[in-house]
């Protein structure tokens, strides 16, 4: 009997993130409602509740369902390939519907809702960052990296073009950017004293 709840509550849940993606493509973000998820979901408002104190926790839990093993690094022993392939990954998949206006959307909300800000941090920035100096790290290990290189440093500097060229700038991220600032973070400025 327990199964069969767990099962239905899994169903359940499964469709209310659904529900709440689907409803973020339509109207976006901003007019997105905890009772519109619930009637097109076919639940009450307060199953939604039990789970999700608010449309932003609602909202990131929905968006993190999506693809989230497409973001493990893998480690072929090729520090710049490996980089290159998750940070393509990366981009392909948050350049894209739906996955792209929706996390923008929630960055957005990130910046003004601090519970929002600190689950994102929680459960998609820390834990990707944490990989990308795993594979930095296993690359020092090796001695492909001096030892004395800054892993935590390299990983914002990996990742804070991204968040401008998106964010800021709003131009679009393709592979070839992914490569320059890889390279440059790599190989260096050349600049002559």
């Amino acid at each position: 009997m327990s199964d069969k709840r767990s099962s239905r509550a899994a169903d359940r849940t499964e469709a209310i993130m659904r529900t709440t993606l689907e409803l973020g493509e339509e109207i976006g973000y901003a007019k997105l409602s905890i009772e519109a998820v619930a009637a097109r979901a076919g639940v009450g408002k307060h199953t939604i509740y039990r789970r999700w104190p608010s449309k932003g926790a609602l909202f990131l839990d929905s968006l993190l369902s999506l693809n989230e093993s497409q973001l493990d690094y893998p480690d072929t022993g090729d520090l710049l390939a490996d980089l290159r392939r998750q940070i393509h990954a990366a981009v392909d998949l948050l350049d894209r519907p739906p996955v792209g206006p929706l996390y923008r959307a929630l960055i957005g909300e990130a910046l003004l809702n601090p519970q929002v800000a600190a689950a994102l941090n929680d459960h998609f920035i820390t834990p990707q960052a944490e990989k990308t100096v795993a594979r930095l790290r296993a690359a020092r290990d090796r001695g492909q990296l001096s030892p004395g290189f800054d892993l935590d440093l390299a990983m914002a500097v990996l990742s804070g073009p991204l968040y401008f060229q998106a964010l800021i700038v709003q131009a679009p991220l393709t592979h070839e950017y992914v490569d320059r600032v890889i390279e440059t973070l790599f190989t260096g400025m050349n600049v002559s004293p």
